[in-house]
């Protein structure tokens, strides 16, 4: 393996934990000493890689977008679906991993997300990390016959995030049912029929 590509690899060690250090513990988690030990990485290499708590959360962003659009992606590259219930299905099937599998990660977002709202230092770099999810649903909604795809994209974006928000850190999160995917189906319907309009 050559240097780059072990450097590379290390920086995506360090983001995935310090992701899951966040979503365990909060922003209070995250220090650059809390990620070499999760890691079981030497003392200093998380400094090494990113100098400031303001570069490390940066890489945290840079990786959930990573992660979120590989999930959006699938296994190759990203085929808009024939129809508005295909289209729900595949955005129901999404969110579902995401209040499941993917519980960890979603409340790490939103955790750092704050961060990005208080240091203007991070504005950049949580804006661009979000532009990848714009651009997926507005070529979704394009193809299903938005007319305003990007505006759309917009909508769909926020109602999908409220809607995480609201089933993983809301005030009922802990006393709702289990995540049910005919459930979300129902509701991606809606929000896609909003968003396209009739």
């Amino acid at each position: 393996m050559s240097l780059p590509e072990r450097g590379t690899g290390r920086r995506t060690l360090i983001a995935d934990t310090a992701i899951d250090l966040v979503a365990a513990g909060g922003l209070r988690a995250l220090t650059h000493r809390a990620v070499d030990a999760a890691a079981v990485l030497p003392a200093g290499s998380t400094s090494y890689y990113f100098r400031t708590r303001t570069a490390l959360i940066s890489a945290c962003y840079q990786r959930l977008a990573e992660l979120d659009l590989a999930d959006f992606d699938g296994e190759g590259p990203p085929v808009p679906p024939p129809d508005r219930e295909a289209a729900a299905a595949a955005l129901a099937g999404l969110l579902y991993r995401w209040l499941t599998t993917g519980r960890a990660r979603q409340l790490a977002r939103f955790e750092l997300s704050l961060e990005a709202a208080r240091n203007p230092e991070l504005e950049t770099d949580f804006h661009r990390a979000g532009q990848g999810a714009r651009a997926r649903a507005a070529a979704v909604l394009a193809a299903l016959g938005a007319d305003r795809p990007e505006e759309a994209a917009d909508l769909l974006v926020a109602w999908a995030d409220g809607l995480l928000y609201d089933r993983l850190a809301g005030a009922f999160a802990r006393s709702r049912p289990a995540p049910d995917l005919s459930e979300l189906t129902s509701v991606t319907r809606r929000m896609l029929d909003a968003a396209l309009g009739p």
